[in-house]
């Protein structure tokens, strides 16, 4: 019998360079957690003197986070935020009541050929929570555990008895798991939703085999332990189900359809504020996208 709830295979999009595979948003679950969207990117070696542009645009009632296993991502923000996102640094950016934001690959690797390979998710905000001011920090303080082939970087929440000291809006897990030939470590059962992602190598689960890029959701309860025979690369990801619904349109998520609309008003409108460093470049409210979403 397979530990595994559930698997989602991720939409994959091709955009020239790199792929980006996402895996939430899917049509038989919505969230796993707090996580309510979960895009993973290359590895991928870009061409010289080109690069990631991500131009400015919102986000309300969320947190972003990004965590690179290889290259650099230039992050700037609407309250005034600049880091350089490399790997070992996780960047937290709290959106709540509202927030704008690009993400470039920095000059300096544009010169020698940027490369691209790592993760964003989006945490949704809990009830109470979705309004607070918007915030950002990058954090590399974080705490590694090693025991024997396995290494494991706790980035968000408690693991196998350490906390990162990343902020957490609601109860939260996330890690980043390297497992070398032989290795193993457990995976704890204190989450009320878990999920574990293979992003490179060979992997299982209590003997069950992880597919490259799909999600795997974990039977709630149990303690299990993933192990590798020849090296991999694990994403963990999960924290407390959220009881609310949220709905979601392009980069807007909240447990209100009307702060959605709001928001689509404010962004037409010009009132989210500008990201200082950029030329005035935006990505505009997109027509004839898809209707608000509602996940349960």
């Amino acid at each position: 019998m397979s530990n595994f709830e559930q698997t989602l295979t991720p939409t994959t999009h091709d955009l020239g360079q790199f792929e980006v595979r996402r895996v939430l948003p899917a049509k038989s679950r919505s969230m796993v957690g707090p996580f309510i969207f979960v895009d993973q990117f290359g590895p991928a070696q870009l061409d010289l003197g080109s690069g990631m542009d991500v131009r400015p645009h919102p986000h309300i009632n969320l947190a972003t986070v990004t965590w690179l296993f290889e290259g650099a991502i230039d992050h700037r923000d609407s309250i005034g935020s600049f880091a350089t996102i490399r790997p070992g640094q996780v960047n937290l950016m709290t959106a709540g009541k509202g927030i704008v934001h690009s993400e470039r690959s920095p000059e300096a690797e544009r010169k020698a050929g940027p490369k691209l390979y790592g993760m964003q998710t989006w945490l949704a905000l809990p009830d109470g929570r979705e309004e607070i001011d918007p915030a950002f920090e990058a954090v590399t303080n974080l705490p590694v555990i090693e025991d024997g082939h396995a290494k494991a970087i706790v980035i968000m929440g408690e693991l196998w008895g350490e906390r990162a000291p990343t902020t957490t809006h609601a109860d939260t897990i996330y890690a980043e798991i390297m497992l070398e030939p032989g290795g193993m470590i457990p995976l704890e059962e204190d989450a009320d939703e878990r999920a574990v992602m293979l992003v490179g190598g060979e992997a299982s689960v209590d003997g069950h085999a992880l597919t490259l890029y799909q999600l795997a959701v974990l039977q709630p309860g149990r303690e299990m332990t993933l192990e590798s025979r020849s090296g991999a690369r694990v994403m963990l990801m999960g924290g407390e189900a959220f009881t609310t619904k949220r709905h979601a349109w392009w980069n807007f998520v909240s447990s209100s359809r009307e702060r959605i609309n709001q928001a689509k008003d404010d962004w037409r409108e010009g009132r989210f504020g500008t990201v200082p460093g950029e030329d005035g470049e935006f990505i505009p409210l997109p027509d004839g996208a898809p209707k608000t979403v509602t996940y349960p």
